[in-house]
């Protein structure tokens, strides 16, 4: 058998605490772009590129509940709660910081 050294098992970690927020921000760029799509005539005075802000804002709220998910549920035993609370927790979490990525995505436009 062979053993991983530290440094290893860091790379191994950040690896998986990198693709559960690049999960998390996929999963909320593809719910914002549903969301914009289906806005047909947008107002004027919002300007031409007003779809950006939100496109790059709840993403970056996405990854990072995505990498509080991953934290919450590697670190549960060390917390001290039950992986089931974790789970759910973490679910909870996610949830609202998607919701509050997309009312800071679309304040002024959108969300009015």
């Amino acid at each position: 058998m062979v053993q991983q050294n530290d440094f290893q098992k860091q790379n191994a970690l950040a690896a998986a605490a990198g693709r559960r927020a690049l999960t998390g921000a996929a999963f909320a760029l593809a719910l914002i772009a549903l969301f914009l799509a289906g806005v047909q005539h947008p107002d004027p005075a919002w300007g031409k590129l007003w779809m950006i802000r939100p496109l790059l804002i709840v993403p970056m709220a996405g990854a990072l509940s995505g990498f509080i998910n991953y934290m919450l549920l590697h670190y549960h035993r060390r917390l001290g709660i039950h992986k089931a609370i974790a789970v759910v927790l973490s679910a909870l979490i996610y949830l609202v910081g998607l919701w509050l990525g997309s009312v800071l995505g679309l304040a002024g436009t959108l969300w009015d």
